[in-house]
């Protein structure tokens, strides 16, 4: 077994083959994929990736996507390059219907537009005139047809059994021979017919006996005047045989000229089945391709074979460091993490999607190499260490720059001493050949090794210490302590026992369990301080966002009011003009009549009118313009109160205050909508004017997200997942989007039950339901507001 191979049952890359493989509707393709390896080309890789990820998007674009089988016939290739040879109904049968659903198939894959897959679906032969040729022959349910040369040999077969029938009736019907029959009904025997006649009657009927029943008591005879018949049927069908025989040679010698453009096809679609095949067990799954990048970035990453046990694991290995070194207590998650990362490693150049949160990231691997597990034998006489060192050394000999190594309890299963600086060995030369190199230990020098070598990083799996259990969480720059002597107390070892081994170790390593209880605390403050700073930047950037939304939306009606004013202005200028103009022509045409001063009167009159209208609408846009402006800045300047109107949100939409409400927010009536706003979010309104319409747009709220047509929930916690829920249902209710979805994914379907028990308690929710099996099924949920 070569290393790669070893790496892939070490890794169980086998199931996830297998898992891959069951998603395939083609047997072929089904075999294909459980012997697929990952591409060991980066270029190869990374377009197998990319049509994957196109199925993946042409499945998530809605229903039409065909779930019909193709049935196997690459067996029938090399019958059909022998001269002379006959294609069986059913093998015909078979090659027909695959050349129909690949046209089917194409149909589809061309729906993806200017897609790789569908050119490559563009480029498949076209053999449609083979599935004509043989559904002219055969029904679409295999049967044959009734062709002119087998319809009158099926005729006369019919005709011939009727007579026979009534020849046979003459013996069962009547009274002369009926009583020395054992049965009235005719039987066959070898597609003849005989009657079942009781043997101390055999010599009253003449003919030929075809069998003795076991008793003796009934022979089986073919009478005389009945033989010519069966004779006669014989022939008949012997002609249908060979005319059926013809006209399938005749078939197969067509199908045989296009054998070259068949077999184009099968090998193409095939390939075209696979990819589907590798999108959809990542589709199902609700699963994520993993980005391209030259860290290693797991975010909430689960093992794929380890189901609803499966704990979400983070862990990040930067692209200059090169090695890292996982120490911790045992059962702590220490091999799941190392697994983890390999699986993710050979399923992600596989084309395969991964169980893991959007962010997360792998580079490029030439090569992926395990050493993990107990590999003693008996037989070889190998024990565990030389066994351990036998696949170590063929492993330095083959890891290169861009190689994945993945080598647990490194240095173990020999004196420590010497175990350690074996293993300080092995990551040198590792190193120096650049290769990335994740390591578990219980060895404290090769903690040391991890502070003091450059490239390499210590991590461990977090223990709890009040409940002497591990929590699988990884804290990357700190190393972790064995807690041997916890797990043995909590495993049922005698308290006593477990005191004496504390005595044995209190002198030699107090100061080094200190040093690292030290270390944890100092990087769970770091991370917590770096946290806090994440969110203050994020929150700074946020507000500088809305200033700058709200600075673009000011400058924005300021230029619509002016628009609309120079507009109005104008026209009111150019009218006015024409109609002076009219009057003036009229004074210096004729003579001044009282008429004529009256009419320049009334203009001047209406001029005056239309100015003072003109200067009213303006003066109004300019309180409203005045009051979307001043409301942006008054939020701190009234104090909120029942009963007072107020603007909600960046947008402004007018509510009426009801009630103080927690923590500071007021419950605010919106239309029929009433909803917990916090203070910031609330601005003094202008009192309503007469017959004034409120613009409805959607709002902001603190707390509430944008409303979605889709909302991911997948890698959140139950109840970080059902507050993002609420979120969305408040953000929908304001926004009018009546239907959404919610992607939960199945797992386990603690996430997928918890927010259904969720929608069901929501009085603005009218309705729920599964998606389609094409839009994701049972791991996405449908939702309907009532409106």
């Amino acid at each position: 077994m070569s290393l790669s191979e070893k790496a892939y049952v070490l890794l169980e890359f086998d199931a996830i083959r297998s898992q891959a493989a069951s998603c395939a509707l083609s047997e072929e393709a089904a075999a294909a994929l459980r012997s697929a390896v990952p591409e060991s080309n980066a270029e190869a890789a990374a377009l197998l990736k990319k049509r994957v990820k196109e199925f993946h998007a042409l499945m998530n674009a809605g229903p039409g996507e065909i779930r019909q089988s193709f049935p196997s016939i690459g067996f029938l290739f090399s019958k059909l390059d022998v001269v002379g040879a006959c294609l069986e109904i059913d093998e015909a049968y078979a090659l027909g219907i695959f050349v129909l659903r690949a046209e089917e198939f194409r149909a589809w894959v061309l729906q993806s537009g200017e897609t790789g897959i569908a050119a490559l679906a563009r480029e498949l032969p076209d053999c449609q005139a083979v599935s004509r040729e043989v559904f002219r022959i055969l029904t679409r349910e295999g049967a044959i047809r009734d062709l002119p040369g087998l319809k009158s040999i099926r005729d006369r077969i019919t005709r011939l059994g009727r007579e026979r029938e009534s020849l046979a009736a003459r013996y069962t019907s009547g009274d002369e021979y009926r009583h020395m029959l054992q049965s009235a009904l005719p039987s066959q025997r070898d597609g003849r017919l005989v009657l079942a006649v009781r043997a101390n009657f055999r010599g009253r009927i003449k003919g030929i006996v075809h069998e003795v029943s076991s008793s003796g008591q009934t022979v089986f005879i073919e009478p005389e005047d009945v033989v010519e018949k069966n004779n006669e049927i014989r022939i008949e069908e012997q002609r249908l045989s060979a005319e059926l025989r013809r006209i399938l040679l005749e078939l197969t010698g067509t199908i045989a000229e296009a054998a070259p453009a068949l077999k184009a096809l099968h090998e193409q679609v095939l390939y075209l089945e696979e990819l589907r095949a590798r999108s959809r067990f990542g589709f199902s799954r609700a699963y994520q391709h993993a980005l391209d990048s030259d860290r290693i970035i797991l975010k909430q990453a689960r093992h794929p074979l380890l189901g609803k046990d499966a704990v979400p694991v983070d862990f990040v290995m930067e692209d200059h460091t090169r090695a890292v070194i996982i120490t911790g207590p045992n059962t702590g998650g220490k091999t799941v993490t190392l697994k983890t990362v390999g699986l993710f490693a050979l399923m992600n150049q596989a084309g395969l999607a991964l169980p893991a949160g959007e962010g997360t990231a792998l580079p490029f691997f030439d090569g992926v190499y395990a050493d993990i597990g107990d590999e003693q034998s008996i037989s070889q006489s190998l024990s565990t260490f030389s066994a351990h060192m036998t696949n170590i050394a063929s492993i330095t000999k083959k890891a290169a720059a861009s190689s994945l190594v993945l080598l647990d309890e490194l240095g173990s299963g020999t004196d420590p001493e010497e175990g350690s600086a074996i293993a300080m060995a092995i990551l040198d030369h590792m190193l120096e050949k650049g290769a990335r190199v994740l390591v578990t230990t219980h060895h404290g020098i090769l903690k040391n090794y991890g502070y003091s070598r450059t490239g390499v990083e210590n991590a461990s799996v977090e223990f709890d210490g009040h409940t002497l259990s591990p929590t699988y969480r990884i804290v990357m720059g700190v190393p972790g302590e064995s807690r041997a002597l916890d797990i043995a107390l909590r495993n049922g070892l005698p308290a006593e026992l477990v005191d004496g081994a504390r005595t044995y170790l209190a002198g030699e390593r107090s100061d080094i369990s200190a040093l690292i209880t030290g270390l944890k605390h100092k990087h769970q403050e770091l991370d917590e301080a770096l946290r806090t700073g994440r969110d203050m930047e994020d929150r700074l950037r946020e507000e500088r966002r809305q200033a700058d939304l709200k600075e673009l939306r000011l400058r924005q009606k300021e230029l619509d009011l002016k628009r609309g004013s120079l507009t109005s202005l104008r026209r009111f200028l150019s009218e006015s003009r024409k109609t002076l103009e009219n009057l003036v022509r009229e004074v210096r045409e004729g003579e001044l009549t009282r008429e004529k001063t009256l009419a320049v009167k009334d203009f001047l009159t209406e001029l005056e009118t239309q100015s003072a209208l003109q200067e009213a609408s303006l003066a109004e846009e300019e309180a409203l313009f005045k009051e979307a402006a001043g409301s942006e800045e008054a939020s701190g300047d009234f104090t909120p109160a029942p009963g007072m109107e107020v603007l909600v949100g960046e947008n402004k939409r007018r509510g009426s205050i009801v009630k103080a409400g927690k923590k500071g927010a007021w419950i605010v009536e919106l239309g029929s909508v009433k909803m917990s706003v916090a203070r910031e979010e609330l601005f003094p309104a202008a009192p309503s004017r007469e017959g004034q319409k409120t613009l409805i747009i959607s709002s902001e709220l603190q707390g509430a997200a944008e409303a979605r047509m889709e909302l991911n929930l997948r890698g959140m916690r139950l109840e970080e997942a059902l507050e993002a829920l609420q979120r969305q249902i408040d953000a929908a209710s304001i926004a009018g989007l009546y239907d959404f979805a919610v992607i939960h994914g199945k797992g386990d379907g603690i996430l997928q039950k918890g927010v259904h028990d969720f929608l069901s308690r929501q009085s603005a929710v009218a309705e729920y339901h599964f998606s389609r099996p094409e839009l994701g099924g049972a791991g996405r949920t449908e939702v309907a507001l009532k409106r």
